[in-house]
């Protein structure tokens, strides 16, 4: 029983990462329309941003993940602003084509930058808190604890921000029909950009929550970022409340099925 406990904390603690990861993207899908594979590296973007401003400012791991969210939101208003928005402009004619290349290019541009920049080398930022909560059974290392109880509380206000603040609304009205939203006089253009800010900063911060755990790569957005598209077909194409229940489904049964079903091929390395 303590080994299912364990198994199922530590599931849920990276189904609250997945959520994030995914309910960022789900955000700008269901505002912008457009399906943004660079999102994995923006996710890389925030542990190793995360990294630097614990390193360079000398501030505790929680700040760096404050200050990554902020760093990827400028970023991703700027790359929106720049690349993104010529999608709702008559300067392309085949708009979809248009979005899936600069997304891939991003993936590409910045997976191979973070190579030269960050070297190929895994960096590991210090930890939230040393040493572990035992409850009985179960011993559940602080870092992914804290990591865990962030990921809730970011959840939870991107909730409340969509469904309470006039803003939330907003981008809502705009995800469901960008005209009408216009009638009321709502700018769709403006709604675009903050959708997609937001959805950088949530793909930051899942980044720099996930840092202390695990080592930070170049690479570390790729398979995160093809679950995460997993999820947001799970939980719903464009619905935010959708990505985060697929996201924390999605972690439990990894992190039951890495206990219960192991992997073979791996076993055949201790024979």
């Amino acid at each position: 029983m303590s080994y299912f406990f364990l198994l199922t904390v530590n599931g849920l603690v990276i189904g609250l990462i997945y959520a994030l990861i995914a309910a960022g993207l789900t955000l700008v899908f269901s505002v912008l329309k457009v399906v943004n594979f660079g999102h994995g590296t923006l996710y890389m973007l925030g542990g190793y941003a995360s990294y630097y401003i614990i390193q360079w400012l000398g501030v505790p791991p929680l700040f760096g993940v404050i200050g990554a969210m902020i760093l990827l939101f400028v970023f991703g208003i700027v790359f929106e602003r720049l690349v993104i928005a010529p999608v709702y402009t008559d300067k392309v004619e085949r708009k979809d084509e248009y979005a899936i290349i600069v997304t891939f290019g991003l993936t590409i541009l910045l997976s191979n930058l973070g190579l030269v920049v960050f070297g190929p080398f895994a960096k590991a930022p210090p930890a939230f808190m040393a040493g572990a909560l035992i409850a009985g059974p179960l011993i559940l290392p602080y870092d992914r604890l804290i990591a865990a109880v962030v990921a809730v509380l970011l959840l939870g206000g991107l909730t409340v921000f969509l469904k309470k603040t006039s803003l939330g609304q907003a981008l809502d009205a705009v995800s469901q029909n960008r005209e009408s939203a216009a009638v009321i006089g709502i700018n769709p253009q403006r709604m675009y950009t903050i959708a997609f800010g937001l959805g950088s900063a949530l793909a930051g911060g899942a980044g720099a929550l996930i840092a202390p755990i695990f080592s930070l790569s170049p690479s570390m957005g790729e398979l995160p970022v093809v679950q995460a598209f997993i999820i947001i077909v799970i939980g719903g194409m464009g619905s935010v409340g959708g990505s985060i229940i697929g996201g924390i489904l999605l972690g439990l049964v990894q992190g039951l099925g890495v206990g219960y079903l192991p992997d073979p091929n791996r076993a055949l390395a201790y024979t």
